[in-house]
């Protein structure tokens, strides 16, 4: 498995925390802290998109492929 989408999946799994406090406890505070956390996720996964399409252009060049 990808370092990076382990990565992603632990990183999702330290924002439940604060959705339970923002949806069911109804912490303001929580929200602002996930949408932080959101933000960041983006960034993770924005890192993740380009290594997929970093591999495959190396792909693409190692079968000789223009």
């Amino acid at each position: 498995m990808n370092q990076k989408y382990l990565d992603l999946i632990e990183f999702l799994k330290t924002l439940e925390p604060d959705v339970e406090k923002f949806y069911t406890k109804g912490q303001s505070a929580a929200g602002t802290r996930l949408r932080k956390g959101l933000s960041e996720l983006k960034k993770l996964a924005q890192d993740f998109r380009n290594d997929i399409q970093a591999v495959k252009a190396e792909r693409k060049t190692a079968k000789g492929g223009n």
